[in-house]
């Protein structure tokens, strides 16, 4: 089984090593090299090609927000998880829209950053749990879109019901158990949905889903 390539990019030697531990207990990842800061991460990720950059935003020389961006301008195929202390709904914010595809807080319990490899590894994202309430919050306080009633005529029923659960942030799995459906009937409703919202994963559909308004029937 091909194991998951990961690159750790954080200027403290400390947390890498202990980054490394967690995730190389995990049978299907692998950890291809460490940079210590944005510049050679630029270098790593050319040499290595890792499946996920792990990258902390805190950083001398690039920060993480800078190496982000130039990472996606290079290959906007990379997949990067930030790595922060911060809270800040602005960080999140701003990784997003340069296309981070995953965002997990140090603190966090192993399991939600092992988790969040394996979703942007499958080509989901992640945001941690803790930062879904903010994010939500910041969407509410936006006008809601003029345009609202047109995404329920752009979505089935069904599709709709699915896109509420998505930015609640459940799996494919979880939404199946939920709506008694099949995951892979789930499967073909996400994508039919990001077809029809013109999203290409799942933070982008949840993203959607806040700025519309889009709630639980």
């Amino acid at each position: 089984m091909k194991k998951i390539g990961i690159l750790i990019v954080d200027d403290h030697s400390l947390v890498r090593q202990g980054l490394k531990q967690i995730l190389e207990l995990e049978n299907d990842i692998e950890i291809v090299g460490q940079a210590g800061d944005g510049e050679e991460a630029l270098l790593k990720v050319q040499q290595l090609r890792p499946d996920i950059v792990l990258l902390d935003i805190n950083m001398p020389k690039l920060n993480g927000i800078q190496t982000l961006r130039r990472l996606k301008d290079i290959d906007k195929t990379t997949k990067v998880i930030m790595l922060t202390f911060h809270e800040d709904q602005e960080y999140l914010f701003e990784t997003i829209n340069l296309g981070a595809n995953g965002y997990v807080l140090k603190d966090s319990e192993s399991e939600s950053l092992v988790q969040a490899v394996r979703d942007v590894y499958k080509g989901s994202s992640y945001i941690h749990p803790n930062l879904a309430t903010g994010l939500v919050k910041e969407f509410n306080r936006k006008k809601p879109n003029e345009d609202e009633d047109s995404v329920e005529n752009k979505l089935t029923r069904r599709e709709y019901e699915v896109l509420t659960l998505i930015a609640e942030g459940q799996n494919n799995r979880e939404i199946a158990n939920s709506l008694f459906i099949s995951e892979k009937t789930v499967k073909n409703h996400v994508s039919n949905i990001f077809k029809k919202i013109d999203v290409n994963d799942r933070t982008q559909a949840a993203i959607y889903a806040y700025k519309h308004n889009i709630k639980k029937i």
